[in-house]
């Protein structure tokens, strides 16, 4: 039995954020939990916020997370992590790829794009819990960039902090991802390992 646990994952289009939740709200079925859900997608399909909450528990009826009561985020992107900061509390723990993506705004020099170090320190003022993985890197292990989504999914499940057998999404990626099943499997045992050794974690 689980009350309420409220898990917010963001990222930019082509990060495959939705999929992620999809993945994770199948899982929880399969378990027998309780989930609600919604996505907040950005103009451009690819590129822009994209934003998507699963919520899992008995005490759970409505398909958002108030401010300040996001219990885990996992953050596909440092400044999308960043943008939604304000979902996080003292009690919340922070799942972070450090991967970098300028958005247009940057790279024709109308906006400034935080530092690492400032991206980090103010997460870490923010959650009570900050854990950075090279989730691309560990992707590239795995053999395909294109499943880093995976390897975040894996440091979800490596938190300990999730009521889903890690056997039980695993199930999940080899149904959504037959053919490349292998690779997506090593992903996600590559983020789940990294995140128990407590690779790159912080505060």
């Amino acid at each position: 039995m689980i009350e309420e646990l409220n898990i917010l994952i963001t990222g930019v289009g082509g990060q495959g954020v939705i999929l992620m939740s999809e993945l994770l709200g199948q899982a929880a079925i399969e378990e027998g939990l309780k989930v609600r859900g919604s996505e907040i997608l950005g103009m451009a399909v690819r590129g822009g916020p994209v934003v998507s909450v699963i919520r899992i528990g008995d005490g759970v009826f409505g398909p958002l997370i108030p401010e300040g009561k996001c219990d885990i985020m996992v953050g596909m992107e440092l400044a999308e992590a960043l943008r939604n900061i304000a979902y996080l509390s003292k009690s919340s723990l922070a799942v972070v790829n450090s991967r970098k993506i300028l958005p247009y705004t940057v790279s024709l020099g109308l906006s400034p794009y935080p530092s690492y170090e400032q991206s980090l320190e103010k997460l870490k003022e923010a959650a009570g819990q900050v854990v950075v993985l090279d989730g691309d890197r560990l992707a590239r292990e795995a053999g395909s960039l294109l499943s880093a989504n995976i390897v975040m999914l894996g440091a979800l499940l490596g938190t300990g902090r999730v009521p889903i057998k890690p056997e039980t999404l695993k199930e999940a990626i080899k149904e959504r991802f037959p053919r490349q099943a292998e690779i997506n499997l090593k992903a996600f045992e590559l983020g789940y390992t990294a995140c128990r050794q407590g690779a790159g974690k912080s505060s």
